[in-house]
């Protein structure tokens, strides 16, 4: 595996849940979030997955309990709040009425947990200012804003020594149920289809094969033309992330179309135990129109016959009752 390629983060949507257990009252009303992320590459036999928990201040809500995160990493995002506000830093800035602190938990994964990697992330209005690296062993400054936070933790030995154990009671802790939940599951891919315009023979056209639904991310998607692979002239959007933990996809060829020609749309995914073929055939306008001029008169028929039915069912169901006096002799 000693190829080199892009490393992809798949994110899942995240849901607020209040904070609960905490002792300080003055941060009962903070929120945190989960989000499981795969990240995946071919460095070195890299193949990570990320974790990520965010803490931000809001209004308190209605809601329900979600992961329990050790008390060293709660206690990390009480006395960052009360750093932060008692930096001058801070006090001399035109502060917003609504403002965001966020802690990020950042676990990284080699070869399963062979090796962990974890990051401890602070930030203040969408700026980080200071972290925590488990390669490193102690905090360190993003910012001038997280000089004092950082000399500070680092004198704190017992709550130094909880933060680089949370390689384990957080990563490690957490990616037997992620690894089920997350990195094994899958869902297959639907797979259409359609010209970009109304089929003309000869003239240059534009077939766009949708790839929808599908999760993970990995994907290969190729077009053939009477069963030779077409490279020349194929388009794909990049990556789309549906916020469903599904993605879609969109990959085009572009082509000029002769009478029996048959396109092929062929996917690979690791949700299916073989690829998906989806076939488009070119056809003239003269067979289009008598291919619909034949279902338009099969649907006709179809009607008329349903009338035909009704009314002779009708008609031998004949009136009910004596027939009038008049008619009697």
């Amino acid at each position: 595996m000693s190829a080199q390629r892009q490393m992809r983060y798949f994110s899942s949507s995240a849901d607020w849940f209040p904070s609960q257990g905490l002792s300080n009252p003055t941060v009962d009303g903070s929120f945190h979030r989960f989000l499981f992320s795969e990240v995946s590459t071919q460095s070195h036999q890299v193949g990570a997955a990320l974790t990520t928990i965010s803490f931000s201040l809001f209004p308190m809500m209605p809601g329900k309990m979600a992961l329990r995160i050790p008390r060293g990493l709660w206690t990390a995002a009480e006395m960052m709040i009360l750093v932060v506000l008692s930096i001058p830093v801070a006090e001399g800035r035109d502060s917003p009425q609504d403002f965001v602190y966020q802690f990020k938990g950042e676990c990284y994964f080699t070869n399963g947990t062979e090796r962990v990697r974890f990051l401890s992330r602070f930030i203040y209005n969408r700026e980080e200012f200071v972290r925590f690296d488990s390669d490193v062993g102690e905090f360190r400054p993003v910012t001038e804003l997280g000089r004092p936070a950082a000399e500070y933790w680092n004198r704190q030995k017992d709550f130094l020594e909880r933060t680089r154990a949370a390689v384990d009671t957080v990563c490690r802790n957490n990616y037997g149920f992620e690894e089920r939940t997350t990195l094994q599951r899958r869902v297959e891919p639907t797979v259409t289809i359609s010209p970009s315009r109304t089929e003309v023979l000869n003239h240059h056209n534009l077939l766009v094969c949708s790839v929808t639904d599908f999760y993970p991310g990995q994907i290969k998607v190729q077009w053939f033309r009477n069963d030779q692979e077409e490279t020349a002239g194929v388009v794909s959007t990049p990556l789309i992330r549906n916020g469903d933990w599904t993605f879609q996809i969109l990959v085009m060829l572009e082509m000029t179309p002769q009478r029996g020609d048959v396109y092929t749309c062929r996917v690979e995914h690791p949700s299916l135990q073989s690829p998906i073929t989806v076939e488009w055939r070119a056809q003239s306008e003269s067979a289009q129109s008598k291919m619909l001029s034949g279902i338009g008169g099969f649907v006709l028929g179809l009607i008329f016959l349903g009338l035909g039915l009704i009314i002779r069912h009708r008609s031998q169901k004949g009136p009910r009752g004596s027939p009038p006096a008049g008619l009697l002799h």
